[in-house]
């Protein structure tokens, strides 16, 4: 198990410390100092059941300089605009053998340690 996780953010904060809580062996991966690569975002967006604009920060300062909002949805250049701007990746992902969540909430991260 791996929490892409910044620790700046509190609900990235709030699933770290629920993962502690639970018990279960993760890594922590600091994704703003080690990005994914598109391959990487690529298998976990299929994890979650995503496209990267549903995981996308599009309040970010450079989601509105690069006009995301309006940008085509095309999954491959989205990954590659995500990549390389990890900070407009939305945080914090938990990833397991099984796939990965969006752990912004209890339930989330529950589900991500198999207790719901």
């Amino acid at each position: 198990m791996e929490i892409w996780h910044n620790p700046r953010c509190s609900k990235s904060r709030a699933a770290k410390a629920a993962l502690d809580e639970a018990g279960v062996a993760y890594t922590e991966r600091r994704y703003l100092d080690e990005p994914p690569t598109a391959e990487e975002f690529d298998a976990v967006l299929t994890g979650i059941g995503a496209e990267p604009w549903d995981v996308a920060r599009l309040n970010e300062p450079v989601a509105k300089e690069l006009g995301l909002k309006d940008l085509e949805r095309d999954r491959a250049r989205w990954i590659e605009i995500m990549v390389a701007n990890p900070v407009l990746i939305q945080r914090p992902i938990v990833v397991t053998g099984e796939g990965a969540v969006v752990a912004r909430d209890e339930e989330s991260v529950r589900k991500a340690v198999g207790g719901g």
